[in-house]
């Protein structure tokens, strides 16, 4: 753990697992502190809400990346390019691209759009909870909270049932840190989604992937090849990956505050407002994807130089804004409202699918403690191992018992 402001920061598996008191104390010592992430990337680490927003929407701190083009090649950082990454999309883009594509997109998760899904959630939610009712205990990572966003983004898309068994572990490997695992994941889901374009293309279906297939084809090539697929391998990502995390997170936040859990259980018109504070308290996306510094800027009382990566910790972001009623960050409650964080970023580059992960999560949430009675952990929550690099947050495991009928 970092000792002064001045000292590297390393983000290790022990610093993720142990994430919260450890951004807690390095806003303690300054809101911008030296880092090296676990891509191996050395840079700046922002965890105070006040420079937080500044980052995400300061216009030197870009997502062009070849300021940074000599450091991201020793690092053999391939994450944010097309093809062999998540490049090619909105996420990774500057405007005027980032505006075209948002826009390409936007009106698939528009909220009345959203709501229309709710039927057919709440189906995929039950079904799962059938299979699991009557064995009493169960991984629920393995049986429930990883495969409910999958279906929901896979009917979305147009993936069919046969492809869809390999997202979970390359969309879990292809965000993780650099390595050889990391880079063929990355690979092979930009290929099997190209194949599936390519097929849309031929057949078209009533389904998101079809709709950007026509566009392409249509509007005067105004959606390249790449940025199709690029696209494609960001809606899959981001569509489970942040949704099986905060359905994790609030899991097992709760099974910490066991009198919380009652709560909720008692009351389940609360789990709308509970789901914003479960995004405060332990958000699942912990960093951003980098942002290049494209001149020299001062930030935090830091100079940032040109071709410096930026990235910012969201749930310490979140941690650092004042709560309501005035009670410390790091307590649980579910009964407060008017809560902000910035679970879902600022700026341009807010989180386009949140009104669907926050449909999911109180459908998954409501349904869980409806159907499950006396839901518990199966074991000391201290033995649950962490998501150990990357910059997504969450359990990689909620063994878990409940009654039987």
């Amino acid at each position: 753990m970092t000792a002064s402001p001045d000292e590297l920061v390393v983000i290790t598996p022990e610093f993720k697992a142990d994430s919260p008191n450890r951004y807690a104390r390095l806003r303690a010592l300054g809101p911008v502190h030296r880092a090296r992430l676990s891509s191996g990337l050395e840079g700046w680490l922002v965890v105070s809400h006040e420079h937080a927003r500044l980052a995400l929407t300061h216009p030197d701190l870009r997502k062009d990346p070849t300021p940074a083009r000599e450091a991201l090649a020793r690092a053999n950082f391939t994450a944010n390019q097309p093809g062999v990454g998540i490049g090619g999309q909105m996420l990774e883009a500057d405007p005027p691209e980032h505006t075209r594509l948002r826009r390409l997109v936007a009106g698939a998760f528009s909220p009345r759009r959203t709501q229309q899904l709710g039927p057919r959630i709440q189906q995929i939610a039950d079904g799962l909870i059938d299979a699991i009712l009557p064995l009493g205990e169960t991984d629920l990572v393995e049986t429930f909270t990883a495969p409910l966003p999958v279906a929901v983004i896979s009917e979305l898309l147009g993936v069919p049932e046969a492809q869809r068994a390999d997202f979970r572990s390359w969309t879990t490997d292809a965000l993780s840190a650099p390595s050889a695992r990391q880079r063929a994941a990355s690979r092979d889901l930009n290929g099997m989604l190209a194949a599936l374009i390519a097929g849309k293309r031929r057949a078209p279906q009533d389904d998101l992937l079809s709709a950007l297939v026509a566009v392409r084809d249509e509007d005067d090539g105004r959606l390249a090849k790449t940025e199709l697929v690029g696209t494609a391998v960001l809606l899959v990502i981001a569509g489970h990956e942040t949704t099986v995390n905060l359905l994790g997170n609030s899991l097992y936040a709760l099974f910490d505050a066991p009198g919380q859990l009652a709560t909720l259980r008692a009351d389940p018109s609360l789990i709308g407002e509970a789901v914003e504070e479960f995004l405060r308290f332990d958000s699942s996306v912990e960093l951003t994807t980098p942002r290049f510094a494209a001149a020299d800027l001062d930030l935090g009382g830091q100079r940032i130089g040109k071709g410096d990566i930026v990235v910012v910790a969201l749930p310490s972001a979140s941690h650092d804004l004042p709560l309501p009623d005035g009670s410390p960050d790091d307590v649980l409650d579910v009964t407060r409202t008017g809560v902000r964080h910035l679970a879902f970023g600022h700026g341009i580059h807010h989180c386009l699918g949140a009104p669907l992960a926050r449909l999911e999560a109180n459908i998954a949430l409501g349904t869980l403690l409806r159907r499950l009675p006396g839901l518990r952990p199966s074991g000391p929550l201290a033995e649950i191992p962490w998501t150990p690099g990357g910059m997504m947050r969450g359990p990689l495991t909620l063994p878990v018992r409940f009654d039987t009928p």
